[in-house]
């Protein structure tokens, strides 16, 4: 649970921004353990945004502080706690309400 607490979901990055350039942007707010941004699996292209883990709650508290609103690179990015996995997506667990109009194959024509 401690990971989660000093992990931040930065958001509306420019696609060319590199991780060396976020790791020395939120080193002014304390010490940054990783920084992994997330581009498209089939193209490589970023998807503009990232997260940054922070190494204590201190740093992080002060990313979302300095960061608030800041302009990076003409674009004004977006820092928040980064929540889990589990919390973001409950709906895709149960299929079951999917089903709707899906069918079994046989009317397709």
């Amino acid at each position: 649970m401690e990971k989660m607490e000093t992990k931040l979901n930065v958001g509306n990055l420019p696609f060319d921004t590199t991780e060396e350039e976020i790791q020395t942007l939120f080193a002014q707010a304390g010490e940054v353990k990783s920084v992994t941004l997330i581009s498209d699996k089939f193209s490589g292209q970023s998807k503009g945004f990232g997260f940054v883990e922070m190494a204590n709650q201190e740093g992080m508290q002060n990313a979302l502080k300095m960061f608030e609103t800041f302009t990076f690179k003409d674009r004004p990015i977006k820092v928040n706690v980064a929540r889990p996995k589990e919390d973001n997506r409950p709906q895709f667990r149960d299929n079951r309400n999917r089903r709707d109009g899906g069918g079994g194959g046989r009317s397709r024509y």
